[in-house]
């Protein structure tokens, strides 16, 4: 099965009304993992790289680990997505690279900074902007495009808002058919990194079913969707981490999203507390261990179970074999109809 449109993954997930798992990867280990869960629960599956994680593997890398995955699963569809792309020069690099998607964040600025290192939202004029020239560009591929409305708190690379916006429902609809994203990130209230909540989140659930009403055929993104798990947590410190007591997302309030109209859920810290727990773990109960083969394989273990717990929840589970992949080329002429 060669690479699938993100676009088609998500289009048949709103048919059936699940969820999809863009999980977030920077290495080998990783991206085996989340194979390996997809492949048992027979779930399609996106594969994402932030600006981040193609500079520390030099671009190429990340790119051939992924065709990997798709060599090593041909029955899974699999999508390979740029997260957070911060303009259109990465958003083009990551086309020539073959990823089937790629997201322009144009809600923030990220060529401007304040004292805080933070960046300014962007104007809704200069967003539909910058994301239309990327959505004509990306299209003439058959490359999907993810565009965002308002703005997410936390940090994840260089994703730093200074001010928290919730999407504003009235400016979707003119959004999504100015621009032609294929999907669009909303903030509801989630954020980036561990750091997210220090009580239960109160997420504006209700703003999902306002857009969803309004843009009915719109593929809806949540980002900073990792549930934290305290057991993980607890892992790493119990093992000489310090992370500070904190909150993510309760799978039960994804859960709720995806019924209100939810299609992609973006889950990259999940991954990384299960990857750090068990290196610590590994490294402290056999302290001669010098061969990394033996603690990077302890965290295959650590990141398939939270990820296949993930694909279950999200209703992904099952759906691997529902439809015939589409390629880059049937997108192409689809995009060229409209």
């Amino acid at each position: 099965m060669p690479l699938v449109p993100m676009r088609q993954i998500l289009d048949e997930a709103k048919k059936k009304g699940y969820g999809v798992g863009a999980y977030n990867v920077n290495n080998m280990e990783q991206i085996q993992a989340i194979m390996q869960a997809a492949r048992e629960t027979k779930s399609p599956v996106i594969l994402q790289a932030s600006k981040g994680a193609l500079e520390y593997t030099s671009m190429v890398y990340i790119k051939h680990l992924m065709l990997a995955a798709m060599e090593e699963n041909p029955d899974i569809p699999l999508a390979m997505h740029l997260d957070h792309g911060p303009n259109f020069d990465l958003c083009k690099k990551s086309i020539e690279l073959g990823f089937t998607s790629v997201m322009i964040d144009g809600s923030i600025d990220y060529a401007v900074k304040d004292d805080k290192g933070k960046h300014p939202p962007r104007s809704f004029e200069d967003n539909i902007k910058v994301t239309k020239e990327v959505v004509d560009y990306a299209h003439k591929f058959g490359v999907s495009v993810e565009g965002e409305l308002g703005t997410l708190g936390g940090i994840e690379d260089e994703t730093v808002a200074s001010k928290v916006q919730l999407t504003d429902p009235d400016q979707c609809q003119e959004f999504i058919e100015k621009t032609g994203v294929d999907a669009l990130a909303i903030a509801i209230g989630t954020s980036h990194g561990a750091y997210k909540f220090k009580t239960e989140p109160k997420l504006a659930m209700d703003l999902i079913s306002d857009i969803h009403k309004r843009v009915p055929y719109a593929a809806l993104v949540m980002h900073g969707s990792s549930s934290v798990p305290a057991e993980l947590v607890d892992r790493v410190n119990r093992f000489g981490g310090q992370l500070a007591k904190t909150m993510g997302v309760p799978v039960e309030s994804i859960q709720e999203a995806v019924k209100r109209g939810v299609t992609k859920i973006n889950v990259d810290t999940d991954g990384r507390l299960a990857c750090t727990g068990a290196v610590r773990q590994y490294l402290a109960e056999n302290p001669k261990e010098f061969d990394q083969r033996k603690y990077l394989g302890a965290t295959r273990v650590a990141i398939y179970e939270v990820i296949k717990s993930r694909m279950i929840s999200f209703g992904t589970a099952g759906h691997a074999g529902d439809y015939a992949p589409m390629s880059l080329d049937d997108m192409k002429k689809i995009y060229a109809s409209k």
